[in-house]
């Protein structure tokens, strides 16, 4: 059972739900006397999968409390002592998430048998429902267990026994988490901060003397993702190593050896005075592409005449090839290289790993992320996929990876949920009994999903086209119930509904090909401004399941019509004639509580001054940074004036996936603004230029419309 992290959605949260049976309501004096818990996989009670102990105190049970829970001393004759129930707890518990009511009273408990039984006291993670409730209802009148569970309608049988209660918070937990989630509260680190947030209730439990029931950390971010990589502990390095170098004479060229590595597509050349493999490692010097592009560099293309050996390193930094990836990582370091020669028992070489094979090698997360979805069989399981893309999302930046890959994988991941929420969505119109699709049909992810530049927080975009059918047909009626379906399914699975309705489950974005063709045509020739809100996301669309050839047709259809009218171009660019300022008088940053919001001040207009170009100029390509590219490659455009908003681009995205990663951490929710306080000084600079290169965005939409 894997424990839990920052980024577990509530949903799919794999826990133990838990209570105390004691000799009384005063932490400073109540014994324990019953452990009860009661497992939860997946977000949902597992009944048959419950543990029970009872303590003995060590002391006589009060009558009073006897009356309430009915355990007696003659019942407690045979109990272990604290220590030993807390080890058979512990061993079954296995580092879940403790979910309870008035935790804070349970682990005040806990913490005090700790220290009289002497051993050392780590706080579970947890999260209390009697919190939790506050915050869904902060309205209740009564925050009672019995109270809380007939608003919500739990079931109250068997109360005052350890696993009965236990039961009841379970189901409590159950039911608040959609309504959790309607507040924006999907992940445990989330529902930590909302409870850290209701300071009166906390101050009044903790004047009772009970604990916090959860965790304040101190560096929540780096243990909420996994930044101790598990490969880096799991791997040895001949698993990803090249077993086979290339070794070349020590006496040829820097062009010789700059064409070897272009045509063998490799990093690194080694050198020996006769080009021999398995030797000490000792006999071979390194050279690699980054030598030769510092050699061009300084001296031009003269410098590719000179003997390979002037630029190479030796000796070679070397580790044996039974040692664990974070040793190879470490020696990467502190040496500041990206390439290490791997050597056998005998000291003999035995390969050369790279920083990219390292990478290629981790790649199999990916696998694993993938495989995760295409076996989801309902949103909890998709949940607990989408949980991981943060893990991942932290490592590649973490490895200096290009933020556009990153959102590219992101959205691929996006894309790919998308799908299998359909596809579960079709077997649940199976087993209702409304059959099979009508006619073919394919679903499609709009916006930055359909671009490859979603962040971490991406809401639903999406349409759906289909063969035949007008509005209101069967066809159509029978496509929204699955629409519906499909789009529930992400919604509940941490990818939420649109609020601005871009979703097949809505007529406008939902019908057969022929009207979508009339809806292209209607948009192209009538090009009013009210009628084209959200419109121009639909040219980012991205086929994800079905028939691709019908949105694949579409798309074609569409960037042809957007091409011949340009007044519908000219009104999508008018979506950024009015560029926000996010300049002070002073040139100072206007920020909203320390941050900036830099989908709105960045993101956003240079996608859509980069989209109503591309419709215009007949540039039909998928990504922002293609169309710029593109867009700079036409005859008389601005070249470096696209080149600059590219680069902008790709720095304002690395920014916000940054923060996002450190929200999930910290429990906030996620948004496109981030904390100047987290930049550099370097940092805080470049932004202010990249803002600044965003301010041109209207004149050169209205220098190069009609260039």
């Amino acid at each position: 059972m894997k424990p839990v992290h920052d980024a577990t959605p509530l949903i799919a949260a794999n826990a133990v739900a838990f209570d105390t049976e004691t000799t009384g309501l005063d932490v400073r004096e109540a014994r324990l006397l019953q452990i009860g818990a009661m497992a939860m996989v997946g977000g949902r009670l597992v009944p048959e999968d419950t543990f029970e102990a009872l303590v003995d105190p060590g002391i006589a049970v009060p009558p009073r409390a006897t009356a309430i829970h009915g355990i007696t001393g003659q019942m407690l004759r045979m109990a272990p002592d604290f220590a030993a129930a807390w080890e058979d707890f512990e061993g079954y518990r296995r580092g879940r998430l403790l979910i309870g009511y008035a935790l804070g009273f349970d682990l005040a408990i806990l913490e005090r048998e700790a220290g009289r039984a002497g051993l050392l006291w780590q706080a579970p993670r947890t999260l209390c429902v009697r919190m939790l409730a506050g915050i869904v209802n902060p309205d209740l009148p009564d925050a009672s267990l019995d109270a809380i569970a007939a608003w919500l309608d739990v079931e109250t049988a068997g109360r005052h026994n350890a696993v009965s209660d236990a039961r009841i918070a379970g189901e409590i937990f159950t039911a608040l988490v959609p309504h959790l989630t309607g507040m924006g509260i999907r992940t445990v680190a989330e529902a930590e901060r909302a409870s850290s947030l209701r300071s009166q209730a906390l101050r009044q439990q903790a004047e009772a003397g009970w604990s916090e029931p959860f965790l304040r950390r101190s560096d929540a971010s780096a243990r909420a993702l996994g930044v101790i990589d598990p490969y880096a502990f799991r791997h040895r390095v001949h698993e990803a190593a090249k077993p086979e170098p290339v070794v070349m004479r020590d006496d040829i060229t820097l062009q010789a050896a700059a064409e070897t590595m272009v045509e063998k597509r490799i990093s690194s050349l080694l050198l020996e005075p006769g080009a021999a493999s398995a030797r000490p490692v000792e006999d071979y010097a390194i050279v690699t592409e980054r030598d030769v592009l510092r050699a061009v560099a300084r001296s031009g293309a003269d410098a590719l005449a000179d003997p390979a050996m002037t630029h190479a390193a030796r000796p070679l930094v070397a580790i044996r090839k039974d040692a664990f990836f974070y040793q190879a990582l470490g020696l990467m370091n502190r040496h500041r290289i990206r390439h290490l020669a791997i050597t056998d028992e005998q000291g003999l070489l035995a390969g050369v790993l790279s920083a990219r094979d390292f990478l290629k090698f981790r790649a199999g997360a990916a696998v694993d992320l993938q495989a995760r979805i295409e076996g989801a069989s309902n949103p909890a399981d998709l949940a607990m996929a989408w949980s991981r893309v943060p893990v991942v999302a932290s490592a590649l930046l973490g490895e200096d990876i290009d933020a556009r890959i990153v959102a590219e994988i992101a959205s691929g991941i996006l894309c790919a949920m998308t799908a299998r929420a359909a596809e579960i969505a079709l077997d649940d119109m199976r087993f209702s009994g409304e059959g099979e699709a009508p006619c073919r049909f394919a679903i499609m992810v709009l916006g930055s999903g359909g671009r490859g530049e979603s962040l971490l927080a991406p809401d639903q975009d999406n349409a759906l086209v289909f063969d035949e059918g007008e509005p209101g047909s069967a066809a159509d009626l029978w496509f929204e119930r699955f629409a519906i379906r499909f789009t529930d399914h992400l919604h509940a699975a941490a990818i939420p509904l649109c609020k601005g309705g871009v979703m097949a489950r809505n007529a406008g974005w939902r019908g057969s090909s022929a009207e979508w063709r009339r809806r292209v045509d209607d948009w192209v020739i009538k090009a009013r401004p009210e009628d084209l809100l959200n419109v121009d996301i639909f040219y980012d669309l991205r086929p994800v399941h079905g028939e691709a050839q019908l949105v694949e047709s579409l798309r074609t259809y569409a960037w042809q019509r957007g091409g011949e009218h340009v007044e519908f171009a000219k009104q999508l660019g008018e979506s950024v004639r009015n560029v926000n300022n996010p300049f002070t008088l002073l040139g100072g940053l206007r920020t909203q509580e320390g941050r900036i919001d830099l989908k709105l001040n960045g993101l956003f207009p240079i996608a859509a001054m980069a989209r109503a170009l591309a419709i215009h100029h007949h540039v039909a390509r998928a990504s922002t940074r293609e169309r710029l590219e593109g867009l700079a490659a036409l005859p008389g455009m601005p070249r470096n004036d696209f080149t600059v908003l590219r680069d902008a681009h790709v720095f304002f995205l690395t920014l916000v996936l940054r923060q996002q990663v450190a929200d999930i951490g910290a429990g906030i929710p996620l948004s496109n603004r981030i904390a100047l306080d987290r930049l550099t000084g370097r940092e805080q600079k470049t932004l202010k230029d990249a803002l600044r290169s965003v301010a041109m965005i209207p004149e050169l939409v209205r220098a190069t419309m009609f260039a």
